[in-house]
C-alpha cells in the first residue's frame, strides 16, 4: 500500500502548479463555470491518468507480492472503489499547497490524514477476502462511501483553497 500512495502522490503537486504559473486559474476563477467544477475535472483527470492504470496493473503486483489469487479480485476491486479518494482528496492538498515553494512534503503532511480512512478500510477489505471469511463487501461499502463523499465534498474544499491561493 505504500506503492499506492507514492503513485498517486506523486504527481498530485502538479495539478494546479502550471495553471497558476500561466495565469489560467485566475481565467478559470473568474469564468462562468464555478471553480468547483474545474477542480472536480483536474481531480478526476489525476484520477484517470494515475488511479486506473494503477488499478489495472494491481493483479501483476498482487502476484509479484505473493498474494493469493482468490484475494486478486478484491484488491483490484479495491483500488477501483478507493482510488479515486485518494485523487479527489490530494486535490484539496494541492490547491492547499499551491504556492508554496517546496510543498510537496507538506502537502503529503496535510493529506496523509486524510488518506488513513481509505487505507483501512482498503486494506480491510482485501485481508477479509486473504482470509476466506467472506464479508469483505462491508468494508468496501464504506470505502465506496468514502470515495463518493471525497468526489463531492473535496470539489468544494479545493475550490476555497484555490480562491484563497489566487
Amino acid at each position: 500500500m505504500t506503492t499506492f500512495g507514492t503513485l498517486l502522490s506523486r504527481d498530485l503537486p502538479r495539478i494546479f502548479e502550471s495553471d497558476y504559473e500561466d495565469g489560467s486559474l485566475e481565467v478559470m476563477a473568474t469564468g462562468e463555470l464555478p471553480l468547483e467544477l474545474a477542480a472536480a475535472a483536474k481531480s478526476l483527470a489525476h484520477w484517470i491518468s494515475t488511479g486506473i492504470p494503477l488499478a489495472l496493473m494491481t493483479p501483476l503486483l498482487g502476484l509479484l507480492l505473493n498474494l493469493e489469487a482468490k484475494a486478486v479480485p478484491a484488491l483490484v476491486a479495491t483500488m477501483l472503489v478507493g482510488t479515486p479518494a485518494v485523487s479527489f482528496l490530494g486535490g484539496i492538498g494541492a490547491a492547499l499547497t499551491l504556492r508554496a515553494r517546496r510543498g510537496g512534503l507538506l502537502l503529503a503532511l496535510l493529506v496523509l490524514p486524510l488518506y488513513v480512512p481509505t487505507l483501512i478500510f482498503g486494506i480491510s477489505s482485501v485481508s477479509a477476502a486473504t482470509m476466506g471469511h467472506g464479508g469483505y463487501e462491508a468494508s468496501m461499502l464504506i470505502l465506496g462511501a468514502i470515495s463518493l463523499a471525497s468526489c463531492v465534498l473535496a470539489p468544494l474544499a479545493a475550490a476555497a483553497a484555490l480562491r484563497m491561493q489566487i
